[in-house]
């Protein structure tokens, strides 16, 4: 077993095929590697771990039968699920190629509508939840992937409630836009939310698709994680990666050196190879328009490249691919008409399968690799080339559209629509010094070798398994009568007690407008009688900028902790600020948050002396919905090693030193006393930091959700205002002080 990826549970593999397929040669079924990146990419990961796989094994198999190629496939531990021709149609064929591939690839205009497709999608997404839940135990983790099975996670989790399920999408998440136009996008949504973790390959599909979900659903992600039903559902990036080792041996396999040495022998100029499957989706006549203009303004280049193009077969049957292989034949044959001679071909096709031995060899011999689709989820032929041009001396054309170019910056990165600069950039590999190519494709095997496949893999698991145990620790009990009346006891039995209270959210509603949050004469009233128990010590720790506190509060005899614990004030004395705290890297962010601001009407800038905050409360839900993750993206790649904090709270996003903070501010102040009941209460999640640090026997409370590391939860600040109401005439009924402040 790889030790590089660990784990106790056993792992319940579920794609839409198998990783191996059924075929009939010579009138007998046979089992054959299954094509395709997500065969590819997890058979190593599944032949290491105690796993099993349940997936469609790639034929229509006769009833009769199924009973043998199951107990053939099950000593394999793998698990058919039989679909009949009708659901391939319409399940496989309809509504996942026709209707979610072109969708989310951004081909609209491809795109299928078809209510029979939709229901057969259903349909089949129950026929595998069902053979998941039958061989599903307590303690399997459940590992779903790609988008043919978008309905399973909620499905599996409507029966199995407490397992463990983690999706994984290996194609991209379009942005809201195109998700719309979906006329089931709730029911997609609803079923992706069944998992416990949602990976994408890229943060941009992580943002697409916690900036719909919000849109659609009305449900707002914070730091990555959405809270639904109870359970906390981490969304986030996993970039897919191969078996590095694997693809390196495979190179100096007897195979694939006898395949290199006949190819280096048939062809004696510069290679260049492309290997795709056909589809609209992977570029293949752009770069054949790229390939002839570039030959057309190098003819220098005549007889010294050869473009080795393979395609591998797929669905030519239907129109659209039929249409691609018709233009692709044609502009091959253009092409090779024009410039071929007796001696050369420009372009050298195959459409066909071909072995990994071959696969490697190319590999091997290309002087350049062009992988260039329009879009792409992450694109692992990249990937493969890398690491099998074990020459290091390959230059990598890449599309700045496929995943990968987020890892391999050191290829030449190119928009495969800009036909010119892709000519430019087939001159420029040709050209590279050898110095340079081998520096560029040294760092990329480096890159990938660090991140194979089971990095990738323990990766995932690794946040799946966080995310379970943070569900278990951090589901907070909703405050009924009975734990008032034990807070009640709690407080009236002790002698000194400190009293956290954040303010926005908790003791006031939120507004439109922040100044409009004034305390109202009820809350003064509640603060005041607290305040003046000489056994307590109560204490407003907001992230509200000091003036607003001073005017708001500094009449009442209690301490006040401003902007998250930059500014203090004990009762009775002057605002204390923290020393040394940093703040030239808010021109910086005040740029940004201007730039957004700008754009979307409603939203402004708070300053504050050590942190900002950009509301955007009273703006367009819509438009911040869309504008918010492609916010927080940015200030995250701009301030990662600026020793910040970026917050994401109720409608406002904020940028302040991580040298300060609720939990450090609430530690100071335990620290300085001698406290029998310590409580806190807060509603985001600045206020985590606070309960985090509190002792074991502490009351935390947190408002508006019931995913929290505080032990209670209330819904709202009517709520906390009369549970502190309750606990002070309680503990004055204890005491015989009937006396009120008003």
């Amino acid at each position: 077993m790889n030790t590089r990826w660990s784990n106790t549970k056993r792992i319940i593999n579920v794609s839409n095929r198998l990783p191996v397929k059924l075929a009939v040669v010579d009138n007998q079924l046979t089992y054959q590697q299954s094509e395709g990146g997500l065969a590819t990419g997890l058979s190593s990961v599944f032949t290491e771990y105690k796993n099993i796989w349940l997936g469609w094994p790639g034929a229509v198999i006769a009833e009769n039968e199924q009973v043998k190629i199951t107990s053939d496939l099950e000593v394999k531990n793998l698990y058919p699920v039989f679909l009949t021709q009708e659901e391939i149609n319409n399940f496989y064929e309809g509504f996942s190629n026709e209707t979610i591939w072109p969708l989310f690839h951004y081909f609209p205009s491809y795109t299928k509508y078809n209510q029979e497709h939709w229901e057969s999608y259903i349909s089949v997404n129950r026929k595998f939840a069902d053979e998941i839940i039958l061989h599903a135990t307590p303690n399997d983790t459940i590992w779903i992937h790609d988008y043919q099975l978008m309905l399973v996670p909620a499905m599996v989790r409507a029966a199995l409630p407490d397992v463990t399920i983690g999706y994984f999408q290996h194609i991209p998440f379009p942005d809201y836009e195109i998700f719309r136009s979906l006329p089931w996008k709730k029911e997609i949504l609803t079923g992706l939310l069944g998992a416990d973790v949602i990976g994408f390959q890229t943060t941009d599909d992580e943002r697409h698709f916690t900036s719909t979900v919000s849109r659609i659903l009305n449900m707002d992600a914070y730091n990555s994680e959405l809270y639904i039903d109870g359970r906390i559902v981490g969304v986030h990036a996993f970039p897919i990666s191969i078996d590095y080792k694997k693809y390196r041996e495979l190179a100096f396999s007897t195979a694939a050196i006898g395949h290199a040495e006949r190819i280096s022998k048939s062809i004696s100029t510069k290679i260049a190879i492309s290997i795709d499957r056909l589809d609209y989706s992977k570029g293949i006549l752009q770069r054949l328009q790229a390939y002839r203009l570039f030959l057309d303004q190098h003819p220098e280049w005549h007889h010294k490249i050869t473009l080795i193009h393979l395609v591998v077969p797929s669905r030519d049957t239907v129109e659209q691919y039929s249409q691609l292989k018709d233009e692709m034949n044609q502009l091959i044959s253009d092409i090779n008409g024009k410039y071929a001679t007796i001696s050369w071909q420009p372009i050298q096709h195959f459409y066909r399968s071909v072995p990994p031995e071959m696969l490697s060899a190319l590999y091997t011999t290309a002087d350049l690799a062009l992988v260039t689709p329009l879009r792409d989820g992450m694109n692992l032929v990249s990937k493969e080339y890398v690491a099998g041009n074990v020459s290091s001396s390959g230059v990598l054309l890449l599309s700045d559209s496929a995943g990968a170019a987020k890892e391999l910056t050191e290829a030449l990165l190119l928009n495969p629509n800009d036909i010119q600069d892709f000519a430019n950039k087939i001159y420029e590999g040709l050209n590279m010094p050898l110095e340079e190519r081998k520096r560029r494709m040294t760092a990329m095997q480096q890159t990938i070798e660090k991140a194979d496949i089971f990095k990738w893999a323990a990766s995932f698991m690794k946040c799946l398994n966080d995310t379970i145990t943070k569900q278990r620790l951090h589901v907070c009990t909703p405050v009924d009568a009975d734990i008032v009346k034990k807070i009640e006891r709690q407080y009236a039995a002790a002698e000194s007690r400190l009293i956290l209270l954040d303010y926005d959210g908790t003791l006031v509603p939120f507004f439109k407008k922040p100044e409009h949050a004034f305390p109202d004469s009820e809350l003064l009233g509640i603060l005041r009688q607290l305040s003046a128990d000489a056994h307590n010590n109560v204490v407003v720790i907001s992230g509200r900028d000091k003036p607003t506190l001073d005017k708001w509060l500094g009449h009442l005899p209690l301490d006040i902790i401003g902007e998250h614990g930059a500014w203090y004030r004990e009762k009775g004395s002057k605002w204390l600020a923290l020393q040394g705290i940093n703040t030239d890297w808010k021109e910086l962010v005040h740029k940004t948050f201007a730039e957004y601001t700008g754009s979307i009407p409603g939203s402004f800038v708070e300053e504050k002396a050590y942190s900002l905050a950009w509301h955007y409360r009273a703006a367009d839900k819509d438009i911040s919905d869309k504008n918010v993750p492609a916010l927080l993206y940015e200030l995250h790649a701009a301030l990662a090693s600026e020793g910040l904090d970026i917050l994401q709270g109720n409608k406002v996003i904020e940028v302040k030193s991580n040298k300060f903070n609720k939990g450090i501010a609430a530690q100071k102040l335990m620290n300085a006393g001698s406290y029998d009941f310590v409580m806190a209460i807060g509603d985001d999640c600045t206020d985590e930091d606070m309960f985090k640090v509190l002792p074991t026997n502490s009351v935390s409370i947190k408002v508006g959700a019931n995913i929290s590391t505080a032990v209670y939860c209330q819904s709202c600040h009517i709520e906390v205002r009369s549970l502190l109401h309750e606990i002070y005439n309680t503990s004055a009924e204890f005491s015989g002080n009937t006396n009120v402040a008003a």
